[in-house]
């Protein structure tokens, strides 16, 4: 099974291809701190190839909702080095992935009651979780201004270097999804005329000024993006997005980064289009908008010669030992979706081990 073996030499520091992919799950402090839970949680999946933390603020002006963890302060780093100190003692590796909301976001949901701001002034209908504990009536973000733009660059410079403070392996910036990276590049929540909007070239300035920045701050080899070409989520919208991030893609490729995590579209087949102009790592997510991944399908992918390794969500919730269920060909436990975002380790990190003597129907 290519999931397990067979990889290739540049491969070879991890033990498999199995990716767990982010999620938000949010068990933060008050202060943006993860909780005690987080570092259990992410422990007992160390045995994934590589693991990719939720989305992670960079800095308060670009938390998306409440309950969502930050690496801003020194304590986001001392709470984010038991993590990582957890996973290691587990063997594993655990990049952080740097989220930054841009129009996402609510002031009733932030730890600094500041207003969103994204590329232009495009609503977000999103009802987002509030420090109350209830949704907020979607809000119109501010335009972010030159300097915004410039001190967001510099926010995500300031959290990779917090994040390899605080021993993480690396860090994934969020370029996908609808957050901050992929507003810029979407038609509909980029409507500028100044150098930011408008051709294909002036898309991609922020992107590339955000990848750029981070790798002069911690290396291209600890620096890696993901993207979602063609991703309707929270009502984005990309008419042809082959030309835009073919461009974008070819960029990327030059600077060396330690993987590109690409997921597909069901109108534009992402993997197939953009493998060719990407000679490093590629991870692959075929599980977004769609049924969860399943070994099945990642053997699928990655035998197409469409991505070296696959990340998996929904299927690492319940089942922390995900590599030794699909190592045994074992079913899968369900998700509880009633406390899939509660505040505590019921749902979290309280998913068990597979047993042998449990007896399951396939």
């Amino acid at each position: 099974m290519l999931l397990l073996t067979e990889y290739p030499n540049y491969l070879r520091p991890l033990p498999n291809r199995i990716v767990m992919s982010p999620m938000t799950r949010l068990r933060s402090l008050p202060d943006g701190s993860p909780t005690a839970d987080v570092a259990d949680y992410y422990a007992q999946r160390a045995t994934a190839g590589l693991i990719l933390t939720e989305g992670i603020w960079p800095h308060s002006t670009g938390q998306s909702e409440a309950w969502v963890p930050g690496l801003q302060t020194e304590r986001h780093v001392a709470a984010w080095r038991r993590v990582t100190e957890a996973v290691h003692a587990h063997g594993g590796r655990i990049f952080a992935q740097l989220m930054h909301g841009g129009r996402k976001g609510h002031p009733l949901a932030r730890i600094d009651g500041s207003w969103p701001a994204g590329p232009s002034a495009v609503l977000d209908d999103d009802r987002l979780r509030l420090i109350d504990g209830g949704k907020g009536e979607p809000i119109t973000p501010a335009v972010m201004s030159h300097a915004d733009i410039a001190a967001a660059v510099e926010h995500h410079a300031a959290a990779a270097r917090n994040a390899i403070d605080a021993g993480f392996d690396g860090v994934e910036i969020h370029g996908a999804n609808s957050y901050l990276v992929h507003q810029f590049l979407a038609d509909n929540t980029n409507l500028r005329t100044d150098e930011f909007g408008g051709s294909i070239e002036n898309r991609m300035r922020v992107p590339l000024a955000i990848v750029d920045a981070v790798t002069a701050a911690i290396g291209a080899h600890r620096t890696g993006i993901r993207l979602s070409p063609g991703n309707p989520q929270f009502n984005m919208f990309e008419a042809d997005p082959a030309p835009l991030y073919r461009t974008l893609v070819t960029e990327l490729d030059r600077r060396g980064l330690a993987h590109l995590h690409l997921t597909d579209d069901d109108t534009y087949p992402a993997l197939a289009d953009l493998r060719p102009r990407w000679h490093g790592t590629l991870i692959a997510n075929v599980g977004e908008n769609r049924a969860p991944t399943t070994a099945e399908a990642a053997e699928r992918v990655l035998r197409a010669g469409q991505a070296d390794l696959v990340s998996f969500g929904r299927a690492f919730i319940a089942n922390p030992d995900l590599v030794y269920r699909i190592t045994h060909d074992l079913p899968l436990a369900s998700i509880r979706e009633d406390v899939l975002y509660g505040r505590t380790a019921e749902g979290y990190s309280d998913y068990p081990q597979w047993q042998p003597s449990e007896v399951h129907a396939r």
